[in-house]
């Protein structure tokens, strides 16, 4: 009897295991929907931009089902570790901080960020330039994190997506934004009332800050899946599906050196 029991345990983990071999056919994608133009939601509440492009063309590459989540910023990190999404397809930089709790992809791009403000302001970007004005950054992110460690004195404004910032710079309420330079172009600078404000300060691209690009996060123990896409973003990168969703977007290499 003893016996047979344990060849039925045997055959339990012998059925168990192509089982586990076959996962990741079906993948959920955390994406944003607020932050243009790598996400943002229409007014018919279809998610659009680079980054939704690019879920959609890697899970179409690995040949899994591709469903996406749209999760608050500040939320990303804690819901992928309680399994409310398997993935974050989100500009999210690859930090060392960030890299304690998830893993992560190679980079899928790698951008500059720059301060935005009134045009004809005048200001110094040293450790004591922007004593006393304020600065708006998206919360819980590398740029929110890059304000409060180079600068004394700044009162810093934290807001769940760019555009809240934008519209707070637009009124005055804040002296100026920080953010990657595409998301201030297509957020701020190209909108009507973007006319008044003009990037300011040098280009900023401090990998103690904002790592090593943009890269998709993924539990610590989803071996398999960062390295399905790992795979997927070298082939759309080869086979020249990656250039075409990033001409829809931009008219420079966003890949980065």
């Amino acid at each position: 009897m003893k016996m047979k029991i344990i060849g039925l345990a045997a055959a339990s983990i012998m059925i168990a295991g192509p089982v586990s071999a076959k996962e990741w056919k079906q993948v959920r994608v955390a994406v944003e929907g607020a932050y243009p133009p790598y996400s943002w939601t229409t007014t018919e509440g279809e998610l659009k931009g680079f980054d939704i492009d690019m879920a959609n063309a890697l899970c179409e590459q690995m040949q899994v089902k591709c469903t996406l989540v749209t999760q608050e910023w500040d939320g990303m990190i804690p819901s992928l570790l309680s399994r409310k999404f398997d993935a974050i397809v989100a500009s999210m930089s690859i930090t060392e901080e960030r890299k304690l709790k998830v893993d992560f992809t190679d980079k899928y791009y790698q951008i500059s960020s720059r301060f935005v403000a009134k045009q004809g302001t005048e200001l110094s970007f040293d450790k004591t330039g922007l004593k006393g004005k304020s600065v708006g950054v998206q919360g819980s992110s590398t740029h929110e994190k890059y304000v409060e460690d180079n600068f004394e004195g700044v009162d810093i404004k934290r807001y769940g997506s760019p555009e809240n910032a934008f519209l707070d710079l637009i009124s005055g309420r804040v002296d100026l934004v920080f953010n990657n330079i595409p998301a201030i172009e297509s957020g701020l600078l190209e909108k009507e009332k973007g006319g008044d404000f003009a990037f300011t300060g040098p280009l900023i691209t401090d990998k103690q800050w904002f790592g090593e690009g943009v890269g998709i996060a993924v539990r610590k123990q989803d071996d398999a899946l960062r390295e399905k896409l790992n795979d997927a973003i070298k082939a759309i990168r080869s086979n020249g599906v990656y250039q075409q969703i990033q001409d829809k977007y931009f008219d420079f290499d966003i890949y980065g050196g």
